[in-house]
């Protein structure tokens, strides 16, 4: 049964080419964030190695796991001690030849809950996500937990699409997490740095409003070539933006973190809020479900 109230812990965090490095201190910061009360804690995407998806080369694919694997028992038992529910991001290798990137829910008791696919797959400089990811295929997910709400996950590009957040939101979603990787090309961030901030804030809380509900984004910190465990990779690389936030089912920002710092954000969930919003501003009441079947279809000629 769903709580009615609990608090969630972002991590942003920065990432090194050294993935036990990484590890380490993400350990860190969960145990920071359940300290300070959190009861659901979400790290950032792919937060074992630097973003490793600004080149192609096959020798990458070794970095996959399969799920139950070696960092979900990590943990897995990191959030027993804990006794959190912990939203883990990672490369997961499915079989030879199918990789997935992936969110592992970990329940207080240390068992995997459930997996999320990431859905959308972009492909753009610096982004060649479509190279290592094979498009989810389990469609949305939301999840009961143990010790707080009903949450759902989906990750980075899918940030993007209103049509995920709504259909996880359907499934009783209170928060929504948003594991992510998201920066600046550097020579871009001049003319368009902040505008293109703006509007990955603005769409996310967007999804908090035209749903009711709570919208956690969880971004990485730091400039990244995309080196591992002490390779040389030259190029300009990218800058994340961290700006990592909470917003509530209004979509105003209740936290909020900096460009250019690790933090820890800490927020509560109100489930008497959701329900005070919805019933101001009943937008699932009154969606006309009866005219959106052309919705599945690429354009309307």
């Amino acid at each position: 049964m769903a709580a009615d109230k609990y608090s969630v812990g972002i991590i942003q965090m920065r990432c090194s080419p050294e993935p036990e490095d990484n590890l380490a201190r993400a350990e860190t910061h969960v145990r920071e964030a359940a300290r300070r009360g959190a009861d659901v804690v979400c790290l950032p995407e792919l937060f074992a190695t630097q973003y490793f998806c600004q080149r192609q080369d096959i020798f990458l694919f070794d970095l996959a796991e399969p799920i139950p694997g070696p960092l979900t028992e990590r943990f897995g038992a990191l959030a027993r001690e804990l006794k959190i529910t912990l939203v883990l991001s990672l490369f997961e290798r499915r079989t030879a030849g199918v990789y997935h990137n992936t969110v592992a829910l970990l329940g207080p008791d240390g068992a995997l809950m459930g997996i999320y696919r990431k859905m959308h797959i972009p492909d753009d400089p610096l982004f060649f996500e479509k190279y290592y990811f094979t498009p989810g295929d389990l469609g949305y997910r939301a999840w009961d937990t143990a010790n707080a709400g009903r949450i759902g996950a989906l990750i980075c590009w899918d940030q993007w699409y209103p049509e995920g957040a709504r259909l996880t939101a359907m499934q009783g979603a209170q928060v929504l997490f948003y594991p992510t990787a998201i920066g600046w090309h550097p020579a871009e961030k001049a003319e368009y740095g902040e505008s293109q901030y703006d509007a990955w804030r603005t769409i996310q809380r967007s999804h908090a409003i035209a749903n009711g509900v709570y919208v956690a984004a969880v971004n990485r910190v730091g400039h990244e070539t995309g080196n591992i465990s002490g390779s040389q990779v030259s190029g300009a690389g990218i800058e994340f933006w961290g700006g990592s936030f909470l917003a509530d089912p209004f979509g105003r920002v209740i936290a909020q973190a900096g460009h250019t710092d690790e933090e820890i954000l800490i927020g509560e969930i109100d489930e008497h809020k959701i329900e005070e919003q919805r019933r101001n501003w009943p937008f699932l009441r009154d969606r006309r479900i009866d005219s959106y079947g052309p919705i599945t279809s690429r354009l309307i000629d």
